[in-house]
């Protein structure tokens, strides 16, 4: 018996011996291969980010030029962008916009930046959406992403452009959002020439995708603000046909969200503008 013990106890010190020589090896192993993934993970993001920063010149470029578009190339750069803005947008509870967009701001292709920005917006809801609002440069294309929190976790839920919705106005746009408890918002385009002629839609994230609700007309001396009794859009109502550069009477609209429905619930004539001084 004491033999047999005595075999199986140096068996178990052999057993022991054999397997620490194994983890030991398998454990640095492990540590070097973590290592080099979080190096290589680095060194993908950085990838990403001189990839995106070429493939917004080239569509910028491209729409300068009047060659063909394709879809392609935009989705591979909003992708890029999809991916920025969710990992930032669930690595907290609460996500610092400020900071998510300072690490967009490093993604401008242009320098300087004209008509280039990314920016990552709040809209309404609970748990609230989020919106990346996309310029791809001065005459270039432009779009906006939403992302929603329907599974636990955001993720890109619907997109705003020219190729998803062929009459987006992708000029140059900028995104207010109406109602923190509501998904709506409004998309400006335009308004970079002399007279600030832009266009001003509603849209409303439906769970599934963008659905327009309101289009203006294309407005000269165009400008607009948000409060509590709506939205007002401020414009020339009469341009004077024989002086592009003037306008006979100003006008204002204001619109509120009521119910599922965009109303203009006023209208005010405003007369001729005033003279600057």
């Amino acid at each position: 018996m004491n033999s047999i013990f005595s075999l199986f106890n140096m068996f178990l010190r052999c057993h022991r011996r054999c397997v620490l020589l194994f983890i030991i090896p398998v454990n640095v192993s492990f540590g070097i291969l973590m290592a080099l993934a979080a190096a290589l993970g680095a060194q993908v993001k950085g990838n990403s980010g001189t990839e995106f920063k070429r493939l917004a010149a080239q569509l910028s470029s491209a729409r300068s030029d009047g060659a063909a578009e394709s879809e392609g190339p935009q989705e591979m750069a909003l992708g890029i962008l999809d991916e920025l803005a969710t990992s930032l947008l669930n690595n907290s509870a609460s996500p610092d916009l400020d900071a998510a967009n300072r690490r967009m701001a490093d993604l401008v292709s242009h320098v300087p930046p004209v008509g280039e920005n990314y920016r990552l917006v709040r809209l309404g809801g609970s748990p609230p959406l989020y919106a990346t609002v996309v310029n791809f440069g001065l005459g270039g294309p432009a779009a906006v992403r939403i992302y929603s929190n329907a599974s636990g976790h955001y993720a890109l839920a619907a997109k705003v452009d020219h190729f998803i919705q062929k009459d987006f106005f992708d000029s140059d746009i900028d995104l207010i959002p109406i109602s923190l408890a509501e998904p709506v918002f409004i998309i400006v385009a335009g308004r970079t020439d002399d007279l600030a002629t832009g266009m001003f839609t509603a849209w409303r994230f439906d769970g599934h995708r963008a659905v327009p609700l309101w289009s203006s007309d294309l407005l000269q001396q165009s400008s607009y603000e948000t409060d509590g009794s709506g939205f007002h859009v401020t414009y020339c109502s009469e341009p004077d046909e024989d002086h592009p550069a003037q306008c006979k009477k100003m006008a204002r609209d204001t619109y509120v969200l009521q119910g599922s429905e965009w109303k203009r619930v006023e209208t005010k004539d405003l007369g001729p503008p005033k003279a600057a001084k």
